[in-house]
């Protein structure tokens, strides 16, 4: 006589951090977001049936907010447990590595995984003896009488953007080959086979069309392919995604905890072993989800204590450094733009320096600047580097920032669809200073640099010209393969969140200024 059940997976994936409903641009923020709502949501299923829910933390925690930023560089020592004891409090049974993990050195993430009260699985970050460097591949667990097999992987992508002494000794072994070795022994030794990915789809999921370039960052899709895999639980791309990719459930749950993905298998059992017989995936939305009161209580005072720390002024603006608009930032020079480019040239002897305005939620630099300000538009961990280039160089990657933009009716200028969808990727569209040019959108992809001098003469193909950048672009990151490891010629290791503070103690009042080095424009009107 056969018997079933139903085996619930829940998991959080990409949330950087950000343990309370806040994005921290004003003081006490609430936001629709946050691990707080997530554990709301994962308490108020969890306890419908305790004893078959299994729940996940994807990868991506230890970096992202300002309260991630605090664990490691707010205090005299790194202490990562204020924040990693919010997410033991979540209570979950096993946990990966996103690429993110890395961006403060393997040494701070290992201090990290140490205060932990969960398990990890990673299968494919190897240590240089070819084992798995985090621990084991897999975790079994048992849930109800059923074992199920978590193996964990994570973008085997890292090394093309993570700072070289931050992985050192580390190799990243490919998704599908690691998973192709590991699935079949653990159908031996489990009833059911999850895989927890940091990473995403590189196709379509319903005809399997290529979705971008085939770079090996994501394979999600392949993944699926794998026989004998039960559940896929995704993230990196922060995409809100449920649904079935060749019959195997998956889910990816957006960033910053917005969602919490929830996959239900059905199982029979007969002969003393339990297959997999219907399943179904979801996401269960956290926005107006009460944030959990235990959690909520736990982190009040490291909160109180970061928030304080944001509010720290730095310097003085005269004029005006806001960005009320960053779509039209990004198409003007705005004067938050140009102080960054300032600070990036100051810091590594340069005069050409390129940045990104990575999202839309900084609002620039108002009268007074604060440390929240600062880490609030300047949303990432980056150091520099200074590649040297040449000219045809530099017009290649002028060229791939052009494509952010695509005409729009009327000689408008709008924004290429792909920079947008499936994931925002405004922090892949540069702009330059030190160098004069024009993108003309109504010209072909490619050709859209009409106009590009350096000290008042046309920069030539084979002209060598040094530029700062950030480490995540100078290596090629967000597709640059015109840059690489290879042109980089010296560093800066500060953090520009470090940079921009020392900036403004050497230059405690700054002016807001934008000399129009650049201008995009569609001819065609």
């Amino acid at each position: 006589m056969s018997e079933t059940t139903t085996l619930t997976i829940l998991s959080t994936s990409d949330t950087h951090g950000f343990v309370l409903p806040t994005n921290y641009v004003q003081r006490d923020g609430t936001q629709p977001f946050g691990l707080t709502r997530a554990a709301t949501v994962i308490d108020t299923v969890r306890q419908q049936d305790p004893a078959h829910t299994l729940v996940v933390e994807n990868g991506d925690f230890l970096q992202g907010s300002p309260l991630a930023y605090y664990a490691v560089k707010g205090t005299a020592q790194s202490q990562p447990s204020l924040l990693t004891q919010a997410y033991n409090a979540v209570g979950y049974d096993v946990g990966t590595l996103g690429n993110h993990e890395f961006n403060y050195g393997a040494d701070y993430l290992r201090q990290a995984l140490a205060t932990l009260n969960y398990p990890l699985a990673q299968a494919n970050i190897l240590d240089e003896a070819g084992q798995p460097a985090f621990g084991p591949a897999y975790q079994l667990i048992k849930k109800g009488g059923v074992t199920v097999a978590i193996l964990g992987l994570t973008t085997s992508y890292i090394p093309h953007w993570e700072s070289p002494d931050h992985i050192q000794g580390l190799q990243f072994a490919d998704v599908v080959s690691t998973a192709e070795e590991w699935v079949p022994q653990l159908q031996k030794l489990a009833d059911v086979v999850v895989i927890a990915y940091h990473g995403g789809f590189e196709r379509d999921l319903t005809d399997g069309a290529p979705t971008e370039t085939l770079t090996g960052e994501n394979k999600g899709y392949a993944l699926a392919q794998i026989p004998g895999v039960d559940a896929l639980i995704t993230g990196h791309q922060h995409r809100q995604l449920a649904g079935h990719v060749h019959g195997v459930p998956t889910t990816q749950p957006g960033y910053r905890g917005e969602m919490v993905g929830r996959i239900d298998l059905t199982l029979t059992r007969e002969n003393d072993r339990w297959t997999v017989t219907d399943s179904d995936a979801q996401l269960l939305p956290t926005g107006t989800a009460v944030p959990q009161p235990a959690i909520t209580q736990l982190m009040a005072p490291v909160q109180q204590t970061v928030e304080d720390w944001l509010d720290q002024p730095l310097g003085r603006v005269q004029g005006d450094m806001t960005i009320p608009d960053p779509d039209a930032a990004r198409i003007t020079e705005s004067p938050y733009i140009e102080f960054i480019q300032t600070v990036q040239m100051a810091a590594t002897g340069t005069d050409i320096s390129g940045t990104a305005l990575f999202n839309n939620e900084g609002a620039g630099f108002g009268a007074t600047v604060s440390l929240r300000d600062v880490m609030t538009n300047y949303i990432y961990p980056n150091t520099l580097a200074v590649l040297r280039i040449t000219g045809a160089t530099l017009r290649a990657a002028l060229e791939k920032s052009a494509r952010y933009f695509q005409p729009a009716p009327n000689g408008a200028i709008g924004v290429n669809p792909r920079f947008l969808h499936p994931k925002p990727q405004r922090y892949n569209y540069d702009m330059y200073h030190g160098i004069d040019y024009t993108i003309d959108v109504a010209q072909p992809m490619g050709q859209r640099i009409t106009a590009l001098t350096y000290h008042g003469q046309p920069v030539q193909a084979d002209q060598l010209l040094d530029v700062t950048v950030n480490q995540y672009r100078a290596v090629g990151g967000g597709n640059y393969t015109m840059f690489g490891p290879q042109q980089i010629v010296r560093e800066n290791q500060k953090d520009m969140t470090e940079l921009i503070a020392d900036y403004l103690q050497a230059h405690p009042v700054i002016i807001a200024m934008a000399d129009d080095n650049f201008r995009v424009i569609n001819s065609s009107k």
